[in-house]
C-alpha cells in the first residue's frame, strides 16, 4: 500500500476534494498500462510518455480523509480527500412543473435518466496522454459547479456542471476528439449532446437550441455540435457544460485552460 502526495503536472492539477480530480502517479510508463478502479468503477489512466497517472473523479458526496484507488494487480494507492466548500444558489422557475413534476413527467424523467446515465458511465478503451479540454463556447464561465440549489425555495441536487453565458445561436464546438453517445430533448436538460472522449472521460452539453450531430458521429476538436439555447429547465440562454470521469461529475474548471 502506497500513500500518494500531490503530483505536479501541467493539466489537470491535483484537486483531491469532492467534485475534484485526484491525479495519482502509478509508476513508470515502461510497464504496460495499469488498470485501476475507484468505488468499483474503472478509472482513466493516461501517460505523459514517462509515467502513468490515474485521473480519479471524486463524487460531491465523498467524505474527507483517506480514500483508496485499487489497481488490477492488487496494489492499493491511498490519497487524502481534502475538504472543500461550495456556495448555495437560489433560482426562481416560472414553470412550476420543473420543480414539482406530475407522474407522467416523472415517468419521462426516469426513462431519460437511464439513457443519460448509460452514456455518462460508458467506458471505451482509448489511449490518452492527458486530461484536458478546449473551451466549448466563448463567454463568461460561472463558478456554479457544486452549488447546493434551491428552486422556488425547494432544495434540489447540487449543480453538476458549469454554466457558460452566451447568446442563443452561438456555436458550441467539440473540446476534444470523441464519439457522440447520446442526443435528445430531455425534460430538465432540454436539447442535449453527450460525447465520449475515451476511458470514461465524457462531456455533456445541455439547453441547446439546435443539435447538429447524431449518435455515433466521430468528432474532432473544434467540430460544431450544436448551438446555445434555452431549452429545458432554464431562466435564460446559456450552455450547461458537464464533465465526467468514472461516471462522476467533476468541476469543468479543472480541465479547462
Amino acid at each position: 500500500m502506497l500513500t500518494i502526495a500531490c503530483v505536479a503536472i501541467a493539466r489537470p492539477e491535483h484537486s483531491p476534494w469532492p467534485g475534484g480530480i485526484a491525479i495519482l502517479d502509478l509508476g513508470t510508463a515502461e510497464q504496460s498500462r495499469p488498470g485501476a478502479r475507484f468505488n468499483d468503477r474503472p478509472v482513466l489512466v493516461f501517460s505523459d510518455g514517462e509515467r502513468w497517472y490515474a485521473s480519479v473523479g471524486l463524487p460531491l458526496n465523498t467524505e474527507t480523509g483517506n480514500a483508496t484507488l485499487l489497481l488490477d494487480d492488487g496494489r492499493q494507492f491511498v490519497f487524502e480527500v481534502q475538504p472543500h466548500e461550495y456556495l448555495e444558489q437560489r433560482i426562481t422557475i416560472a414553470n412550476q412543473s420543473y420543480v414539482d413534476p406530475d407522474q407522467q413527467q416523472l415517468d419521462r424523467i426516469f426513462s431519460e435518466r437511464k439513457i443519460i446515465d448509460a452514456a455518462l458511465g460508458n467506458f471505451r478503451r482509448q489511449s490518452l496522454n492527458d486530461v484536458s479540454l478546449a473551451v466549448p463556447v466563448p463567454g463568461p464561465r460561472s463558478s456554479s459547479f457544486g452549488k447546493r440549489r434551491f428552486f422556488n425555495d425547494q432544495p434540489r441536487s447540487p449543480h453538476s456542471g458549469m454554466d457558460i453565458a452566451a447568446n442563443e445561436g452561438v456555436a458550441i464546438n467539440t473540446p476534444r476528439d470523441g464519439i457522440v453517445t447520446a442526443t435528445g430533448d430531455y425534460f430538465f436538460n432540454g436539447n442535449t449532446v453527450i460525447v465520449d472522449h475515451g476511458q470514461g472521460f465524457v462531456t455533456m452539453y445541455c439547453h441547446l437550441s439546435k443539435i447538429q450531430v447524431a449518435e455515433g458521429d466521430e468528432l474532432s476538436t473544434g467540430d460544431k455540435l450544436g448551438e446555445v439555447g434555452a431549452t429545458g429547465r432554464v431562466t435564460g440562454a446559456h450552455l450547461h457544460f458537464g464533465v465526467y470521469l468514472n461516471a462522476t461529475a467533476v468541476d469543468p474548471a479543472i480541465v479547462l485552460p
